[in-house]
């Protein structure tokens, strides 16, 4: 179970507030009570500029991943067989690699590595790992709340690696119940996988439903 944070003392702007790319604000501090109420409130940190000013941010529209539109081909479920997957083992070096792939506009910071490695600890972060011949090669990190599965970045260094580790994260989350994977913004590369582009509106009324949803049993231990 989740060890709950004191709650932040920052107020959350409304994200009616974004500009054109989405940033709500910059400032506060990346405690985990104030990302945890960030999350709940449509918004998500994400630093800019060259000194990693902690920016926060709520594109419309917003790149979401709803479980019934997750494509998983048949080469895939092929691909998957030459993985071995595993579920927060090694939440930091996922976060870690995350950060030294090689990719412009790299944006994890020292503060945000150790904000969702805290976050980890008390149980709110989560890593899915793919592993091959006892090496890391792949996976993804992010937030579970309720039905919420805010995923952060991903990494591999063998071809469908990352995907596997979606595909595994659905797996785990799919027991029927309303959840969501929040993927931030719509990529191609995303899109190839099920995601799609909802408005800011319709996320928010989809994020209200889905935190209402019990965290998955994998993680409300």
């Amino acid at each position: 179970m989740p060890v709950i944070p004191p709650p932040s003392t920052w107020m959350f702007p409304s994200v009616s507030t974004a500009d054109e790319e989405g940033m709500v604000g910059v400032g506060a501090d990346l405690d985990p009570g104030t990302v945890l109420g960030a999350y709940c409130h449509g918004l998500f940190p994400m630093p800019v500029g060259q000194e990693s000013v902690t920016a926060w941010w709520s594109p419309d529209p917003r790149g979401v991943i709803e479980l019934a539109d997750l494509r998983i081909t048949r080469s895939m479920r092929q691909a998957a067989k030459r993985f071995d997957v595993r579920i927060d083992t090694s939440f930091d070096t996922v976060i870690e690699q995350c950060r030294s792939q090689a990719r412009p506009g790299g944006w994890i910071s020292d503060d945000i590595v150790a904000s969702y490695i805290r976050l980890h600890r008390m149980g709110w972060a989560h890593s899915i790992e793919t592993w091959q011949n006892g090496k890391l090669v792949g996976g993804l990190y992010g937030i579970a709340i309720g039905g919420l599965f805010a995923g952060e970045s991903m990494f591999h260094t063998v071809t469908n690696a990352s995907k596997v580790a979606l595909m595994h994260l659905a797996d785990v989350i799919n027991d029927g119940r309303d959840r969501l994977i929040d993927t931030q913004w719509f990529t191609e590369h995303l899109g190839t996988l099920g995601a799609t582009e909802i408005t800011r509106p319709a996320y928010l009324n989809r994020l209200q439903a889905v935190l209402q949803t019990p965290l998955p049993s994998q993680w409300d231990t």
